[in-house]
């Protein structure tokens, strides 16, 4: 099928990007609401905006919109008009997204694409957890924590490169700390520099760490592909 895929730029959107191609369907657009904050329930926040480079490398055109409410049904009603506008230029027949366990999310993306008479596909839907860190890793998905707002988590893992030995010292401080180790419930936000949809890597410049003793986020300051890797 031809699928437009929710894109936040992290682990989860990226990689379901990746199944759904190897599931053998055609991925014509990237959809991405910028929300209004960092409050939003239902969309990813911080560094949007060099989600361009992700697109660009992946050589998938993104259709992005912005919100200025933090309220779940402008950012859904935003959602739709992005899809139908995604019908309109690319003929899709479906939506592709990263959820995982997020019956909230689910039921939201679904009902927008039954209006639209849609096929939903959520390859990463009720993975268990070790398992998809470690493929992650395993797939040579290079991402990097931008967020982390969780006991457990310290400024230490802000702009990591998560590696196998990292996603077994998660796991055991999710089972101390009872955080999700998907960080589906926002426990942390991942952001891709690299994996085998990018032809070129993201090379980051200039970053920003900002850490108030609980919560912290890595500021993408200043970016571009690396054409030279």
């Amino acid at each position: 099928m031809k699928l437009a895929s929710l894109f936040s730029g992290g682990k989860d959107s990226t990689y379901a990007i990746y199944l759904a191609q190897k599931q053998g369907h055609e991925i014509k657009c990237l959809l991405s609401v910028f929300p209004n904050s960092d409050e939003s329930h239902l969309l990813h926040y911080p560094n949007m905006k060099w989600t361009k480079l992700q697109s660009d490398s992946m050589k998938i055109p993104q259709l992005t919109i912005t919100s200025n409410s933090d309220q779940t049904d402008n950012e859904l009603s935003l959602l739709e008009n992005l899809l139908q506008n995604a019908i309109d230029k690319y003929q899709i027949d479906g939506l592709v997204h990263g959820g995982i366990k997020s019956k909230f999310q689910k039921e939201k993306f679904e009902n927008i694409c039954s209006k639209l008479n849609l096929h939903v596909i959520a390859p990463l839907w009720d993975t268990e957890p070790e398992s998809y860190m470690n493929d992650l890793v395993d797939a040579k998905f290079n991402f990097i924590m931008i967020t982390v707002s969780s006991d457990g988590l310290d400024d230490s893992w802000l702009g990591k490169i998560i590696s196998k030995s990292d996603v077994a010292s998660m796991k055991s401080l999710s089972e101390k700390f009872g955080f999700n180790l998907t960080f589906e419930g926002g426990e942390a936000e991942t952001f891709v520099i690299n994996c085998p949809l990018f032809e070129h890597s993201i090379k980051i410049n200039q970053t920003e760490k900002n850490w108030d003793g609980y919560r912290g986020r890595f500021e993408i300051v200043d970016a571009e592909l690396n054409y030279n890797a």
